[in-house]
């Protein structure tokens, strides 16, 4: 049975303007938007991690060793994919949006059937 197609949302109301351009777009573009808006999403994620972890000293969870600095980026870069994965903070939403429009309205009409 077909899916019913879903209606996106912007500020939790329909948005009609997305619906359209999304209709003008391929599958693949929609699929490739999605993935760079979720690694824009999760570079950013990271970038505020890894600021909020820079001050951290002393015993945690590696200790307090030269390879701690490492260690610890590691983890933060896997908390911000696991976070915009799981649809992060609405970051990438926007950029989605933002990378739709942009290719619907490069997109070239479809040819007209002559009548």
């Amino acid at each position: 049975m077909p899916r019913k197609a879903v209606m996106p949302m912007l500020n939790g109301r329909p948005d009609p303007q997305l619906q359209q351009a999304l209709e003008k777009v391929s599958p693949q573009a929609i699929q490739k938007a999605t993935t760079t808006s979720q690694d824009f999403e999760a570079m950013f994620l990271n970038s505020m991690f890894s600021q909020m972890t820079a001050g951290l000293k002393g015993e945690g969870p590696f200790g307090d060793t030269p390879g701690t600095g490492v260690w610890r980026s590691m983890l933060t870069e896997q908390y911000s994919k696991s976070f915009a994965k799981a649809g992060g903070v609405g970051v990438s939403d926007a950029v989605f949006r933002a990378l739709i429009m942009q290719q619907a309205s490069e997109a070239k009409p479809a040819p007209k059937e002559a009548e």
